[in-house]
């Protein structure tokens, strides 16, 4: 993982937070579009797929399972 690229997202997430709430078996994050942008920047870090799109899918078995909680993703209105 590039230290410099998450070190800069997560610079990022601190200008524009983000709530995350988990009940009832889903897990909601609430954010500003900037504090999703970030996010996504993580995300790729994370997951440590070299390809040159900027997206990597989560599957089942290896990022999520069959128990994992509901996960909704909402745009704060400002």
């Amino acid at each position: 993982m590039n230290y410099d690229l998450a070190m800069m997202a997560l610079e990022g997430l601190t200008r524009s937070p983000m709530m995350l709430r988990a009940a009832n078996g889903e897990v909601v994050i609430e954010g500003e579009a900037a504090s999703f942008k970030e996010l996504a920047r993580l995300c790729l870090l994370l997951g440590g797929v070299q390809t040159s799109e900027d997206a990597f899918e989560l599957k089942p078995g290896v990022h999520v399972t069959a128990e994992s909680p509901l996960l909704r993703l909402r745009l704060r209105a400002e």
